[in-house]
C-alpha cells in the first residue's frame, strides 16, 4: 500500500464523500459496520451533532457508552471506511461489540485498508487511556479475524450471541 491513510473526524468537509460511501454500502445489501454508519444522514448536521454528543456527553442513555467515530481517508481524498471506538465497556459490549468496531466500504476491501484502519484506531484508543482493547467479529468473518490478529489480537473466547458465533480478541495497546 503506497498511499497515505489517515483518520479524520466526521465533519461537513466530507459530506459528499460520506454520502457516496454509505450509499455504496447500502446498495451492496450488506449491514453497515460500525453501527454509527446506520445513523440517518438525511439531516447531515444532526447526524454530526449526534456523533459529537456520543463522544462528549457524560449523561448518555442507559446502555450507551461514550464513543469516538473516525472516517478512514486516503491521500486521494476518498473515504474508505469508518471506525467507532468505545471509551469503556459495559456488560453488553463485553459480550459482543468490544471497544472497536470498524468497516471498509465494499469496493475497497482486500487491499490492506482494514489492517491500517485498526492500527490507527488502536493509537486513538491508547490516547483515550485504553491499555487493553477488546475487538469482536463473527466467526465466519475470516478477513476481520485476520485483521485483528495482524494487529496483535489474541483469541480469548468464542460464544453464540443471538444465534451468531462470535470471536472475542484482546489486544494489548503499547
Amino acid at each position: 500500500m503506497t498511499e497515505t491513510l489517515s483518520l479524520v473526524e466526521p465533519s461537513n468537509l466530507y459530506k459528499a464523500d460520506y454520502l457516496e460511501m454509505t450509499s455504496e454500502w447500502r446498495s451492496s445489501g450488506e449491514k453497515l459496520i460500525p453501527w454509527v454508519l446506520r445513523f440517518d444522514s438525511s439531516n447531515f448536521q444532526m447526524m454530526l451533532d449526534e456523533l459529537h454528543r456520543l463522544k462528549h456527553d457524560q449523561n448518555l442513555e442507559e446502555g450507551k457508552v461514550n464513543s469516538s467515530t473516525y472516517w478512514l481517508r486516503s491521500s486521494n481524498q476518498k473515504l474508505l471506511g469508518a471506525v467507532n471506538i468505545r471509551h469503556r465497556l459495559n456488560e453488553a459490549l463485553l459480550s459482543i461489540g468490544g471497544h472497536i468496531g470498524y468497516g471498509i466500504r465494499p469496493t475497497e476491501r482486500k487491499k490492506g485498508y482494514s489492517t491500517e484502519l485498526l492500527r490507527l484506531a488502536l493509537i486513538e484508543a491508547k490516547a483515550l487511556g485504553i491499555t487493553k482493547a477488546l475487538v469482536t467479529c463473527d466467526k465466519d468473518n475470516v478477513g476481520s479475524a485476520r485483521t485483528i490478529m495482524n494487529n496483535g489480537g489474541v483469541l480469548s473466547s468464542e460464544a453464540i450471541v443471538d444465534g451468531v458465533e462470535i470471536q472475542r480478541y484482546w489486544m494489548d495497546i503499547e
